[in-house]
């Protein structure tokens, strides 16, 4: 499906025009953009819109089942911010699945953020190194996914692999 994306109508933005959303995307995380000074740009990528900064893909706005615009981080943007609020940590054994698309299902779940709630854009990361996997929809609450034993915990919606690459070069 995103073989066929290609990133379309690049172009620079005002800070003052973006500002609103990267303020509610720094609250949301809790994290700390820094984006004074920098070169910033939007872009479409499929349905979804991109925000570069100094031409790097840092987040992504996208819209839930209900029509609601979401604006979260890329890949790239949490490998700059591993502090970021939204995580569910997994384990080693649920990363070849993550690696070809698959939803996160709650066996592979190590811990997860307790502020997570269900619908919530979530990011997925290895338990160990702390890198990010994939970002997602969360079907269900971070403590009640840290505990479950069955079921669907993360409808993922971007997982890192060759889409990610492409995407972001």
């Amino acid at each position: 499906m995103s073989k066929d994306w290609s990133i379309r109508k690049r172009r620079p933005v005002r800070r003052k025009n973006i500002a609103p959303l990267l303020k509610a995307l720094e609250s949301s995380l809790g994290i700390d953009l820094s984006v004074d000074g920098a070169f910033l740009e939007m872009a479409e990528y499929g349905p979804w819109q991109m925000v570069f900064v100094d031409k790097v893909a840092k987040a992504i706005e996208v819209k839930n089942s209900d029509n609601e615009r979401f604006t979260f981080l890329t890949l790239r943007g949490f490998l700059e911010h591993s502090d970021a609020a939204k995580w569910v940590d997994v384990d080693h054994g649920a990363i070849p699945f993550l690696m070809n698309g698959a939803d996160c299902m709650v066996a592979g779940v190590q811990a997860a953020d307790e502020d997570i709630a269900v619908g919530e854009l979530v990011w997925i990361r290895d338990m160990t190194h702390k890198k990010p996997l994939a970002i997602g929809w969360s079907t269900m609450e971070g403590q009640e996914m840290a505990s479950a034993t069955k079921g669907k915990g993360i409808k993922t919606l971007h997982w890192i692999g060759d889409e990610l690459w492409e995407m972001e070069s």
